[in-house]
């Protein structure tokens, strides 16, 4: 197991790179149904990536810190995330009247890859 600050940089852009590959996947196959489920897609996935992005760098960002700053710098970094996940989300469906389903196909495919890369840094 790795568990330097270098190593968790790498791991948070490959499982962004991934989540982004992953939705532009899902979009492109929902694009058969329509440009608005497709949009749906890129908006459900857009939201995990952008709150994904904002917890790699509340924790990454810093200068290396002491076991309990690091702590609280996740905690902070994971209310922020799962509240830009919320706000895209109401954004998506409410606001701009996307279908669910292909909103919710996009947040999970984006969610597929980061429980991946998690099992990754585990098996190591």
């Amino acid at each position: 197991m790795q568990n330097s600050i270098a190593a968790g940089r790498r791991l948070a852009l490959r499982v962004v790179g991934a989540q982004l590959v992953a939705t532009i996947l899902v979009a492109a196959g929902f694009l058969l149904q329509g440009w608005q489920s497709s949009l749906g897609v890129l908006c459900g996935g857009a939201t995990v990536v952008i709150g994904t992005g904002i917890l790699a760098l509340r924790v990454f960002a810093a200068a290396p810190a002491a076991a309990g700053v690091v702590l609280a710098r996740f905690i902070v970094g994971n209310l922020l995330k799962w509240g830009v996940i919320a706000l895209g989300l109401f954004v998506a469906m409410v606001k701009l009247a996307l279908p669910a389903f292909p909103v919710m196909a996009g947040l999970i495919a984006a969610l597929l890859p980061q429980l991946l890369g998690l099992h990754d840094a585990w098996s190591r």
